[in-house]
């Protein structure tokens, strides 16, 4: 922190607004490959749990891309930085009180592990989207795997780029033999009790 930056100390705390929104903050994190629907499903959680009361907010890869991130590439250390921007508004967000979800192929553990211990590792849940590469390929409706296979793209996540499985996500979805709405209430079943302020 810079010598001349001093944080201040607000008269409304994280505590006075998770008593005022009746709920528990709580991050959670959509990982998986392009294509493999965690977007989609995010989408549907989002919906589902704003239905059910919740004040939310969703922070999806293309949306950050155009706006906080647009100076970012897609090198190794460009989405290392791209997680950690997210991480902090995440960070930012959860201390409004928000339940946030986010979808990112987020393709590396430890930068997943790093937006963990920044939130605390209580609030992140992360759910894994799984589903095989060549499906995920068939899904390409932006075409972005064609365009990786011809080397128009660099760095792609899954082709040219590795992508880490989660060792232990709180939610392993698999996409490919899955309904959605099915999937939907997975993730609700398993981080609704979390959001309740007694729980």
């Amino acid at each position: 922190m810079g010598k001349n930056i001093h944080p201040n100390v607000f008269k409304i705390s994280a505590k006075d607004r998770v008593s005022r929104l009746e709920q528990m903050p709580k991050l959670i994190w959509f990982t998986g490959l392009s294509g493999s629907g965690k977007s989609t499903i995010a989408n549907g959680v989002e919906a589902r749990l704003f239905e059910m009361g919740y004040a939310t907010y969703l922070l999806d890869g293309d949306n950050v891309r155009t706006g906080l991130n647009k100076d970012l590439g897609f090198s190794n250390e460009g989405r290392i930085e791209n997680i950690r921007r997210i991480g902090e508004v995440a960070k930012l967000m959860l201390d409004a009180g928000l339940v946030v979800i986010t979808s990112f192929i987020s393709p590396f553990v430890k930068e997943r592990k790093m937006v963990a211990e920044l939130i605390g590792e209580e609030k992140f849940i992360e759910v894994f989207v799984d589903c095989p590469l060549e499906i995920c390929e068939k899904r390409d409706v932006k075409g972005l795997y064609q365009k990786a296979r011809e080397g128009i793209i660099k760095n792609f996540t899954g082709i040219d780029s590795p992508y880490e499985v989660p060792n232990n996500p709180e939610v392993h979805i698999h996409s490919d033999t899955e309904e959605l709405e099915v999937s939907i209430s997975r993730v609700i079943k398993a981080v609704g009790p979390r959001l309740k302020i007694n729980s």
